[in-house]
């Protein structure tokens, strides 16, 4: 499903479902220099179980055009433009590292617009290393390798992932080397990071969320420590935290734990 958003299309997977005005809709916001494909579990689930699915590519990712969000303010304001451009008054928004910044300050802009947020692999503030940012932008290579080295805590993940012996450091690896190249304009890899290191506003915007707000956490997780998650946790109004055994990539690692986790969520 192709929608236009602030002048450019933007590109959101449905599931495989058309989209129906009388089922409520969830939001799917990827993290940097990943696109749409990273829910593909949890997105078929739900959109096959009651649901409008929207699993956008960012601005500037995969097939999505415009310039990538500069800051978590900016991408916010993009997912709450592609509500209106979907015809969509109020939606779930499940967002996992950067998405789930961008989540969070969308539900805050706009707290009558947001039923449920899922925030996954999250931190605040969500600092990147200056090895890291200095790497996405002079040697992206060395900082994808870096990055999934602390992104993973197995090789392969369980059968209903991608495929029985999977290898989740290869196939990471590959996508974030093809949204990488996909953008000849812009290197969304550090422009993602930067935004994440920049942003400053997250406990303000979880005291402006007014939905029940769900946490799921990577019990091994490097990149987003758990103990940073279980503090803004504390934060919410209407939260619950739930701990899956993976680091940072949480979908594919766990597939399973976070689909229930979500479909339990979103049923509540």
């Amino acid at each position: 499903m192709r929608l236009t958003v602030h002048g450019h299309d933007l590109y959101a997977y449905t599931g495989g479902r058309p989209f129906d005005p009388a089922q409520p809709t969830v939001v799917f916001i990827h993290g940097v220099l990943n696109d749409h494909g990273v829910w593909i579990l949890q997105s078929r689930y739900l959109a096959h179980h009651g649901f409008n699915v929207l699993a956008i590519d960012l601005p500037g990712h995969g097939r999505s055009g415009g310039a990538p969000p500069a800051s978590v303010e900016a991408a916010a304001g993009t997912v709450l433009a592609l509500l209106d451009a979907a015809g969509v008054p109020r939606a779930a928004l499940v967002g996992h590292s950067f998405g789930s910044l961008i989540a969070l300050e969308a539900a805050a802009q706009a707290p009558g617009r947001v039923t449920h947020l899922a925030l996954l692999g999250t931190a605040c503030p969500m600092k990147v290393s200056p090895t890291l940012l200095d790497s996405s932008l002079n040697t992206p290579e060395k900082a994808i390798a870096l990055v999934n080295t602390f992104s993973h805590s197995t090789l392969a993940p369980p059968p209903s992932a991608l495929g029985p012996g999977t290898w989740l450091y290869g196939s990471s690896r590959a996508l974030m080397r093809r949204v990488l190249a996909g953008n000849a304009q812009a290197n969304v890899f550090h422009t993602g990071f930067k935004a994440c290191d920049d942003y400053a506003n997250g406990e303000q915007a979880m005291a402006a969320v007014q939905c029940p707000t769900l946490f799921v956490i990577g019990r091994h997780d490097q990149m987003t420590p758990p103990r940073s998650a279980r503090a803004l946790a504390r934060l919410a109004r209407q939260g619950r935290t739930v701990e899956v055994d993976a680091g940072h990539a949480l979908m594919s690692e766990a597939p399973d734990a976070v689909l229930f986790a979500l479909r339990d969520f979103l049923a509540a």
